[in-house]
């Protein structure tokens, strides 16, 4: 629907790093009103992301938050 559309957009995806490096907490904090697929799928790839190396403070991991923006583009 979206590539039928010529539809194009950022996707602005929220996570969680865990002290173990799992993410969690996936959510879209700004989305392409045109396309709620393209929502769907930013949050599905951040989502099954491998583990990623958890922050540190202090010489301790700790949680940190992150925000990534996802582009999807035409050609």
């Amino acid at each position: 629907m979206c590539k039928e559309n010529q539809i194009s957009g950022k996707v602005f995806v929220e996570f969680e790093v865990g002290k173990d490096g799992n993410i969690s907490n996936v959510k879209v904090a700004k989305g392409v009103n045109a396309c709620p697929a393209m929502d769907a799928e930013s949050k599905r790839v951040v989502s099954q992301m491998p583990n990623w190396s958890p922050g540190k403070q202090n010489g301790k991991a700790v949680k940190v938050r992150y925000i990534i923006p996802v582009a999807f583009t035409l050609k």
